[in-house]
């Protein structure tokens, strides 16, 4: 009988060995973000976490899922991707952590139609970073490749954090008519809004490579700043005490996603002459011809993060964040009535 070849999983382009290839290289950037609860490395079925081990008598878990949007678009056309993975941790466990969670733990999926493993092993050193940065650990995970799916070097990320209070300490609570409302900078257009800031790029004609018109560098390089992680920085005012609540800013601006924290009988006053507009927002607005009111809708203007506090704890609150590295601004307070009404302007 005469042999022949039979058709193989990497003849239809998957490429195992590829993918042990990846977790071998990321063990070390996993085994970094190790923390107090972690019970086992990657490469099992699953992952185990113990909650008595990290700290929590009573716990309450908190769960969230996210992933970066069409900025993945600038990271494949750029090929800068040592930072998306921070911005997929960031969107996940700032969402955490308003809730009053401390992040615990982090899965990633990382799909595409054929597998880089030095690309992959960037996005995942980066996706350890974040998870380093906001002290929870990286366990597990999901690579997918899957030709047919994804072209050309496309490549799509999510992300799932879970999270850990003891009972009672979950946030929104006590939010009153008179509280501050505290705001932490962002450090450009985080993750939310891309399809529009894309869309304005190819209106300007520059190119990702092009001097950025506001700020040093590149287009895309400014474009690709990773989103803040607030995490340590807000737990530690929660712990300090007075923080009623904390909004993330994303998708929605200030207008939509301070509301989320409000009672329904209570509304919030903002200031836009509190802070200065960042040059970023300002040229994505003139150069679309954008409304003030557009702009405070789609992006966080410079606002990354919302800390509505006590009034008599307002300035103590605003030294422990500083302490923390935080640029704070007395931004606004809570008043009745719904909803977010603006004094000032920012353009």
């Amino acid at each position: 009988m005469t042999s022949k070849n039979g058709l193989t999983y990497a003849d239809a382009g998957v490429d195992i060995d590829a993918g042990n290839e990846l977790v071998e290289r990321i063990k070390p950037a996993a085994k970094r973000t190790g923390r107090p609860g972690t019970m086992a490395g990657l490469g099992g079925f699953g992952a185990l976490f113990d909650l008595k081990a990290a700290g929590y008598a009573d716990p309450i878990l908190v769960a969230a899922t996210d992933g970066v949007g069409t900025k993945l678009r600038i990271a494949i056309d750029t090929g800068n991707v040592d930072t998306i993975g921070i911005d997929l941790v960031a969107m996940c466990v700032n969402d955490l952590v308003c809730q009053g969670a401390e992040p615990l733990f982090f899965l990633d999926y990382f799909a595409t139609g054929k597998l880089d493993v030095a690309q992959a092993t960037r996005i995942i050193e980066g996706i350890a970073e974040g998870c380093a940065s906001s002290g929870c650990a990286l366990v597990g995970g999901e690579t997918a490749e899957m030709p047919g799916m994804y072209h050309g070097g496309d490549f799509d990320l999510a992300g799932f954090a879970v999270g850990a209070m003891e009972r009672g300490g979950d946030l929104p609570a006590g939010v009153k008519d008179g509280d501050v409302l505290l705001g932490l900078a962002s450090n450009g257009v985080h993750s939310n809004g891309y399809s529009f800031v894309r869309k304005v790029v190819e209106l300007s004609g520059l190119s990702w490579d092009a001097g950025s018109p506001f700020c040093e560098g590149s287009v895309g390089a400014a474009l690709l700043a990773p989103t803040r992680l607030y995490v340590k920085q807000a737990l530690a005012a929660i712990r300090a005490g007075g923080v009623h609540a904390l909004a993330h800013i994303t998708g929605g601006g200030l207008t939509e996603n301070l509301p989320r924290v409000l009672p329904d009988d209570l509304g919030a006053e903002i200031d836009l002459n509190a802070w200065a507009l960042p040059p970023v927002f300002r040229w994505l607005a003139e150069t679309a011809g954008m409304a003030e009111s557009e702009l405070l809708k789609t992006f966080n203007c410079g606002i990354g993060l919302i800390v509505v506090v006590a009034a008599d704890r307002a300035d103590a609150l605003q030294a422990v964040l500083e302490a923390e590295g935080e640029t704070v601004t007395v931004i606004g307070r809570v008043q009745k009535g719904k909803g977010v009404s603006y004094s000032g302007k920012l353009l």
